[in-house]
């Protein structure tokens, strides 16, 4: 095990092959390249029909122990957790434990009356109109914020950028909220909600959503920013343990297990799926609309995950029966470019088959 953490290079594009083309393979290696060797690594998923026709990892995972990124690292997703956040709710809906229409302020009351006309639908599409909590919390306050916390920051602001389902704008306070709305209405903690709801019935034996002195992440990347010439750590933020809005850990193993489950009713019915994929609200860029935890741009579904030393994306084409998911533990470049390039491959690929 020693011998293998120490691999790098050419050798670690191997680690996970699936049976994708080689022409195929080449091609992503090469999108890739700056990712491989003694640098903050990055795995990528591709799934075509049901099956993972592209499965390999680059880099490292964790840069002092010298440990190598392979298909079961987990790597912090940020926002892409906002789609699990959404199945959650979605799952209590179907419970019959709350209605997407539902004032928020049902299950929060504490909030202030400028929150009094929002509902459970506006914080799922980014149209509740609610301050951004990063943008009121103390700067000299270095302890992490929680989801509970955010609701008290928010307690304490009688006023909200427009009037509810007037606008749109992209919203973390939307989702710490839903976060504390599943615990309220299921009457587990958020975490448990999820593993015993969605990824212990997915088989996603290593995704978390993490807390700190309370969970383990197993096989864990490390984020990383490029600095004055060289890669500093910089996995943990005052933001990071908010978990409604990007606190979920997983691998691209485990995500091929999500993916299957988008396609059929082993977790939610069709017509749950269905409205969390139908565009909801027009966003601030023009080619995207959003769902429920989905952005949609023509034919794909996908979302993005930022955070102090990850960058993520999963891209979906559904109609193509075709997912590519990257994950990397840096802070930069945003990935959903390299997705859509690695998408053009796999359908090249598929096209020659």
């Amino acid at each position: 095990m020693r011998i293998h953490h120490w691999l790098t290079g050419a050798v670690l594009l191997l680690a996970g092959c699936a049976s994708g083309g080689t022409r195929m393979q080449h091609d992503i290696d090469a999108l890739m390249r700056d990712y491989q060797g003694d640098v903050p690594g990055a795995s990528v998923l591709v799934v075509r029909d049901g099956q993972p026709v592209v499965r390999r990892s680059y880099g490292m995972a964790d840069l002092e122990k010298r440990i190598a990124a392979a298909p079961r690292t987990n790597y912090r997703l940020a926002s892409v957790s906002k789609q699990f956040t959404a199945a959650c709710v979605l799952l209590l809906v179907e419970d019959g434990r709350l209605k997407l229409d539902d004032p928020v302020k049902r299950y929060l009351p504490g909030l202030p009356a400028a929150a009094d006309g929002i509902t459970i639908r506006h914080l799922l599409t980014h149209t509740s109109g609610l301050i951004d909590y990063e943008d009121v919390m103390d700067p000299a306050d270095t302890r992490q914020v929680h989801d509970a916390d955010v609701l008290t920051l928010l307690q304490a602001q009688d006023r909200t950028y427009f009037a509810p389902g007037t606008g749109y704008r992209y919203s973390n306070s939307g989702y710490a909220l839903l976060a504390l709305i599943v615990e309220r209405t299921s009457g587990q903690r958020y975490a448990r909600f999820l593993h015993d709801r969605i990824f212990q019935p997915l088989g996603m034996s290593d995704t978390v959503a993490y807390e700190a002195g309370i969970s383990d992440v197993a096989h864990r990347a490390f984020g990383y920013s490029f600095n004055d010439g060289a890669w500093t750590r910089t996995d943990q933020s005052t933001t990071s343990a908010v978990l409604g809005d990007g606190g979920i850990y997983s691998s691209i193993n485990d995500l091929a297990k999500w993916d299957a489950a988008l396609y059929d009713e082993r977790l939610l019915p069709a017509n749950a799926l269905r409205e969390a994929f139908t565009p909801a609200t027009p966003t601030d860029d023009p080619q995207v609309e959003y769902g429920f935890g989905w952005r949609i741009t023509g034919e794909t579904l996908w979302h993005s995950g930022e955070t102090i030393g990850f960058r993520n994306v999963i891209v979906r084409w559904p109609q193509r029966h075709l997912t590519v998911v990257v994950l990397t533990n840096r802070d930069d470049p945003e990935p959903y470019e390299m997705a859509k390039k690695i998408g053009a491959l796999a359908m090249d690929d598929a096209a020659t088959d």
